[in-house]
């Protein structure tokens, strides 16, 4: 019994080869990335502040998991540029209640500067990219 198993072993390992070489893939067209995609400024903006709001919002609500998971962005509410090459952003989240209780969330302000990499002494600026989260305040509840 032990060799039949073996021979039908070693006979499907040689037929699976040989199918799988006789099949020709052809190489198929890589389109770039964004092509298909409809990106707005605001979907940048997310992407880039996400990793320092998601840390301080697991930091005001004492690291409890649905805080960091369950947080949504709302809306930006205000950027402003500052003279030293830096943006500062004022937006507003949604962060589950502590309470767990489904679909009730609390709204906070939060305020993030964005420091793009700069190294130019025609504006005076010499720093590495760098988001620091600045403000951060729990809006009250009506």
């Amino acid at each position: 019994m032990k060799k039949i198993i073996a021979l039908f072993t070693i006979l499907l390992m040689f037929d699976t080869d040989n199918m799988v070489s006789a099949k020709s893939l052809e190489p198929k067209e890589i389109k770039p990335y964004a092509e298909d995609w409809y990106v707005t400024p605001e979907d940048i903006i997310r992407d880039i502040i996400f990793p320092a709001i998601d840390k301080r919002v697991i930091k005001e609500y004492g690291g409890k998991e649905t805080s960091g998971f369950g947080w949504q962005q709302r809306r930006i509410v205000n950027i402003d540029y500052n003279n030293n090459h830096s943006y500062d952003i004022s937006l507003t989240i949604q962060v589950p209640d502590s309470t767990n209780k489904p679909f009730e969330y609390a709204e906070d302000l939060v305020k993030v500067r964005v420091s793009p990499s700069c190294d130019s002494p025609k504006i005076g600026c010499s720093h590495g990219f760098k988001v620091e989260v600045l403000d951060y305040e729990h809006k009250e509840q009506e």
